[in-house]
């Protein structure tokens, strides 16, 4: 018996909600059918005939799950375990569709469910989402449990920071709680009733977007869950292009803030044995965008996920019926129209090239000489985005996040809240200066020993956080007097200061102020030093008496990021490193990756970046073979550079194709493969040939073929089939 079931490799996947269908049969290596009704076994089994390993997706915050809180599932009417703002209104996902209060009652609802998909054959189990809003935590299931947490009293989030605080810590603790005993319980009932393991995995969006969007969800504390496998690292155009500022200049980032989302997501499972999937979506939630806009961000989502080497599985498509069979806006506003040929191809070519990145994981060169800078996020993040009564202060609300609709509205005060900026304020100009700063998930280094050895440089402030335990700084203690420099941002004007934690406990002998007193007094520098560098063994500390959302708002606080990167770096000896970029790129095997950044100053004189070489382009659905590839601030690039295979250029194989590729032979003059994809798809394939073709054909008939001499490939265009095309050539 097998301890981790798999059928076959797993490297990408996507979702559905429909039965089985030609037209959005993708040809990866898995499929999610999401949601548990009547027809499960059905959808199941289509799938399975199709050829698929089967998983199961469904919301563990929201769902269709009107029995339950009607009263049908235990005669108990639930609906105030419904999440309830400070109006009394509840947090809706759709008509009788609320988030939820993870109760146990409920979590004991989810788990009915799930047997049912255990008992109909997937192999592993995706508890989607566990949400609990920032907004949200005044219905009478909360308050229940607030009395059973903390032995006391309820008291409503809004009325100060440490009711919000201890509200939001609450709401990931019973998440935490909630996905433990349901993934706990199944895996028990799926090994002692069939005598199989069955996975379990968390599809969540990034703590950075959760943060942001104002949203509470245990992130870090589930890698510490022994029942959970792994991770979808849920990061979409929807999510990425969230307006933040840097300076001062308020607007979507789509590229930057996905490279910072999959940053996020890789440091999350980084060093823990745990699997992580990134999450790509041709379209997004919001139905009301163009084609040629939602092209133009899903290629800077993709980009943005592949400069992250550390993570080679992907899901590459949520909801494939509404990309491939749904309608959008035109771009003249004169109706809507299907998906346009071109970026059907387009998407087809990168999603299988996906799943060929794994086969290079050993094989990366990164261009950045300036590795190993972090920036620290801590769970404790989310903790402090509710809205806090203030004299004078009127009722606030959130609105949904997913764009369809927004039930509550958000006033102007609040966009300062809403940008997130002490974040964005340290993170923006390292990114914008070709420095590809990582999120560091700051709770792992407590549990993971060695989490901190990649680093030379971290950036922290709790001026937007707060650190969970004191053993932290100890970790950070000793990183630093081996040798790391922290750069500390903050001016202690945070009113979350003052919140009910360890640092300021009446049993503490000598209760701190502020966190960061404790982390000082820890590296023997006093609670309170002047700003500066100050050395600890081998490393320092620089201490920078800064608010860091004052960073986002001008260009002077843009420089006084670089410049402590400069000076941590000099104080290492390794001021020799620093240079700033116009361009994030990696190379992946024979692949190149490429962003050209904007708002820079650091590109040459005409403002582009040009490549030479012999390359094919992988977001052109042509896949023409060019020598230079020509790139503008903005632009994202995904190159099958040629020269890597040169020292085999006489052997054939296929090099890019829009299709899945099965069965390949290669015979005394030719080659022939089966060629997968959804029906109706025209399949772009460009393949080397060891001699000039003679002919090509699929399914037996003789199709036209294009031939590049000087780089012996082939380019074959024909329509694709999910049961497969054979394909022939034939050269002299």
């Amino acid at each position: 018996m097998s301890l981790r079931s798999k059928a076959g490799p797993e490297w990408t996947g996507f979702q559905e909600a429909r039965p089985y269908g030609p037209k959005y049969d993708l040809r990866t290596d898995f499929v999610m059918v999401y949601g548990i009704s009547e027809d499960l076994p059905e959808r199941i089994d289509g799938w399975k005939q199709a050829g698929y390993t089967v998983h199961l997706m469904t919301g563990v915050s929201w769902g269709e799950y009107q029995d339950y809180l009607y009263g049908r599932f235990d005669g108990r009417n639930h609906w105030d375990e419904a999440q309830m703002d400070r109006n009394g209104k509840h947090l809706l996902h759709g008509k009788d569709v609320p988030y939820m209060v993870p109760s146990i009652s409920f979590a004991a609802y989810l788990s009915t469910h799930i047997k049912k998909a255990i008992d109909a054959g997937v192999e592993a189990i995706h508890m989607e989402e566990p949400e609990f809003w920032a907004v949200s935590g005044y219905s009478e299931a909360f308050k229940r449990e607030w009395l059973n947490y903390y032995g006391e009293d309820w008291q409503p989030p809004h009325t100060s920071c440490d009711a919000q605080y201890r509200a939001s810590k609450l709401k990931a603790a019973m998440y935490y709680r909630a996905m433990d005993r349901i993934c706990s319980e199944m895996k028990e009932y799926a090994l002692t009733t069939y005598g199989r393991t069955i996975r379990f995995y968390i599809p969540t969006h990034s703590l950075i977007n959760y943060t942001q969007w104002r949203i509470v969800s245990p992130e870090s504390m589930f890698v510490s869950m022994p029942s959970c496998d792994g991770f979808i690292a849920q990061i979409w155009t929807g999510t990425s292009r969230t307006p933040n500022v840097y300076q001062g200049v308020r607007r979507e980032r789509t590229f930057e803030t996905a490279y910072l989302e999959y940053g996020m997501m890789q440091e999350l499972t980084r060093g823990t044995g745990r699997d992580m999937w990134f999450l790509h979506d041709p379209i997004e939630d919001n139905p009301s965008y163009t084609w040629a806009d939602y092209e133009q961000n899903y290629l800077a989502t993709v980009t943005a996920s592949l400069l992250h080497p550390g993570v080679s599985r992907y899901e590459v498509c949520p909801w494939p019926h509404r990309v491939f069979e749904g309608s959008y806006p035109k771009e003249d506003g004169s109706g809507k129209e299907t998906i346009p040929g071109t970026y059907a191809t387009q998407l087809l070519t990168i999603m299988h090239m996906l799943g060929e990145m794994h086969k290079y994981d050993g094989d990366i060169e990164e261009s950045a000489a300036l590795k190993g800078i972090g920036l620290c996020l801590a769970n404790s993040a989310m903790y402090q985005r509710g809205s806090v009564e203030h004299p004078g202060d009127t009722t606030r609300s959130a609105s949904r996040y997913d764009g369809t609709h927004s039930p509550y509205t958000l006033e102007e005060e609040e966009k300062e809240l809403l940008d997130w900026s002490p974040f964005y304020g340290l993170a923006l100009p390292l990114l914008k200066s070709g420095i590809p700063v990582r999120p560091l998930q700051y709770d792992n280094m407590l549990h993971f020993p060695g989490y901190l050895d990649d680093y030379r440089v971290l950036l922290l402030s709790y001026e937007f956080m707060k650190p969970e335990h004191p053993g932290i700084h100890q970790v950070l203690a000793q990183w630093i007097r081996d040798g790391g420099i922290l750069i500390y941002v903050g001016d202690g004007s945070d009113p979350y200061h003052q919140v009910r934690e360890w640092w300021n406990r009446d049993s503490l002998r000598d209760a701190y102020a502020h966190p960061e007193e404790h982390l000082f007094d820890s590296l023997g520098l006093g609670r309170v030093p002047e700003e500066g560098m100050h050395p600890v063994g081998s490393g320092a500390v620089l201490l920078i008496r800064k608010h860091p959302a004052e960073l986002a708002e001008h260009a002077e606080g843009s420089e006084l990021v670089i410049g402590g990167i400069k000076q941590a770096l000099g104080y290492r000896g390794e001021a020799a490193e620093f240079q700033t970029k116009g361009t994030l790129d990696i190379r992946r095997g024979p692949y190149r990756i490429i962003h050209v950044l904007d708002e820079t100053d650091a590109l040459d004189s005409n403002n582009q970046v040009e490549l030479t070489g012999s390359f094919i382009p992988l977001f052109d659905p042509h896949l023409p073979v060019v020598k230079r590839v020509h790139l503008k601030p903005n632009d994202n690039a995904l190159l099958y550079d040629l020269g890597f295979h040169a020292d085999d250029a006489a052997q054939p194989g296929i090099l890019a194709t829009s299709s899945r590729i099965r069965s390949e032979e290669l015979y005394e003059g030719g080659y022939s493969w089966i060629a997968e994809s959804p029906e109706g798809i025209m399949v772009s394939t460009r393949l080397r040939t060891p001699l000039p073709p003679i002919q090509a054909a699929v399914e037996g008939k003789s199709i036209h073929f294009e031939y590049d001499s000087e780089t012996g490939t082939v380019l074959l265009l024909f329509e694709g089939s999910p049961q497969g095309r054979s394909v022939r050539i034939d050269w002299k």
